[in-house]
């Protein structure tokens, strides 16, 4: 070896940021870098976990950032686009919240409505078979008088008188549960 390569440094190697210079970063910039995420966001929970995300971020890619002096910078634009991200989110389960209809009924009048159906159901049970078929065809299935008729293997005129004295004996027979 040659004397001035003996008595010369060895040589700086970079290889990136390293965890004592991200821990000093840490505690000199952790509350700027938290009043940015205040700026962007609007609850201090979200802004904690995105600055503290961002730290995450450049701890694992460390190596990547070669000059230490950018790792502030690094850091700044990391907590932005954490920032933009979170916000997308929340936007998007926004516009996926389903929103509740004005007009909804109450507890009430579920249970009421429920009670109806259950007298309904009941006296539907007390029809005749055919007058029971072709209630539950036409109103319940929506289908047209034709449609039961063919459905059933009946006239159209057995449908419709089936039908008339189907709804005669319902009410009829929701009267007397009433009262």
């Amino acid at each position: 070896m040659s004397e001035a390569a003996a008595t010369a440094p060895p040589p700086v190697v970079v290889a990136g940021t390293t965890v004592d210079h991200l821990t000093e970063t840490y505690q000199a910039h952790y509350r700027s870098l938290l009043g940015l995420a205040a700026l962007l966001l609007d609850d201090t929970a979200s802004c904690e976990d995105v600055v503290q995300e961002a730290f995450i971020r450049v701890h694992s890619a460390r190596d990547r950032v070669r000059d230490r002096d950018k790792t502030l910078a690094y850091l700044r634009q990391t907590v932005v686009n954490l920032s933009r991200s979170a916000l997308r989110r929340r936007i998007l389960g926004l516009k996926l919240l389903s929103k509740p209809m004005p007009d909804m009924a109450s507890a009430e009048e579920g249970a009421y409505d429920q009670l109806e159906r259950d007298d309904l159901i009941k006296a539907m049970r007390g029809l005749q078979r055919r007058q029971r078929e072709v209630l539950v065809l036409r109103y319940f299935a929506d289908m047209t008088e034709a449609q039961v008729a063919e459905t059933l293997g009946v006239s159209l005129g057995s449908v419709k008188a089936y039908g008339s004295r189907g709804i005669a004996a319902l009410r009829v027979a929701m009267e007397a549960q009433q009262s």
